[in-house]
């Protein structure tokens, strides 16, 4: 049974920052590699879901940790308040839909679990609903592991609340993050202690396990998150694909007809050659005819 209470929010001991940063930035860039290899093979699909209290980091993770990886490999969806078109179907309609293709990795900023965190805490569903939606999120991840190859990666953003609120002031202090602001992240930071029974009821009931990454220190957050990235990527032994069966037209047969072409052209020369060669004695030989025949002339006139 996971307690959050009993989890810290902050880097441990001795953990440097410089060290740390310098390691964060060559799993970085591991990640891109890999990430380039499994678009190429196609066989594997990473769902990464980011999930936790407002200003707990998820845009900011997604950003770095993915940052070296190209955007035709990687994308992101947000689950905000349903539209009326997704209210009118299942809770999970607009989810699955999302799932990634194989050879893709696709990130959850929130997910299929705000439905039994902000609409139990708000009583807009009751214990029974929530159980229920609980099985089926169950369902929907065992089916696109075993059917898709997908791999489900949950990492929940353990903040302490100290720290949400100096995140959420700064927002209003900073010009520069004045854009990030919502009166309702403040309201909803009220409710800390429902929202922390939810998250627990979901970890603790989740088949496939969750990551609690502790963000306080964004340095710490971007390095934790991208070693288990980097771990799983590692475990799906990604296998460039080769050619099984060479083709007709590679580099011998191109040396071929290079070849081929050379002595086709050097055969030319010498017809060209020999055919000058024969055309030159016959031009001397009209030659000498004429002058043998403009001296016969001259001798008779002179008779």
């Amino acid at each position: 049974m996971i307690r959050l209470s009993k989890i810290s929010t902050r880097p441990p001991r001795g953990a440097k920052k410089d060290d740390i940063r310098s390691k964060t930035k060559k799993i970085v860039k591991r990640i891109a590699e890999l990430q380039a290899r499994m678009n190429a093979e196609g066989k594997h699909s990473l769902l990464v879901i980011f999930q936790g209290m407002d200003s707990s980091g998820k845009d900011g993770a997604s950003r770095n940790v993915f940052c070296r990886c190209s955007p035709t490999g990687v994308s992101a969806t947000s689950f905000k308040k349903p539209s009326e078109e997704e209210f009118a179907h299942d809770f999970l309609w607009r989810v699955h839909k999302q799932m990634p293709e194989k050879g893709q990795i696709k990130i959850f900023n929130r997910s299929q679990y705000e439905d039994i965190l902000i609409q139990w805490v708000h009583g807009w569903i009751n214990d029974e609903k929530a159980h229920r939606r609980m099985a089926s999120i169950n369902a929907l991840e065992e089916l696109v592991q075993y059917d898709n190859n997908t791999t489900v990666l949950k990492f929940y953003m353990h903040l302490s609340p100290e720290r949400q609120k100096e995140k959420l002031q700064d927002r209003i202090d900073d010009p520069e993050k004045n854009w990030k602001h919502n009166d309702n992240d403040w309201k909803e930071s009220k409710y800390w202690n429902d929202y922390r029974r939810c998250y627990e009821y979901a970890i603790n009931n989740s088949s496939i396990p969750w990551n609690i990454a502790p963000v306080d220190e964004r340095w710490y957050r971007d390095y934790f998150i991208a070693s288990k990235v980097l771990e799983t990527l590692e475990g799906m032994n990604i296998v460039l694909p080769v050619l099984k069966k060479k083709p007709a037209l590679g580099r011998k047969k191109i040396a071929a007809k290079t070849t081929k072409k050379k002595v086709t052209n050097k055969a030319t020369k010498k017809t060209v050659a020999k055919k000058a060669a024969t055309r030159k004695p016959a031009a001397k030989k009209a030659t000498t005819k004429r002058t043998t025949t403009k001296r016969a002339a001259t001798k008779k006139a002179k008779k």
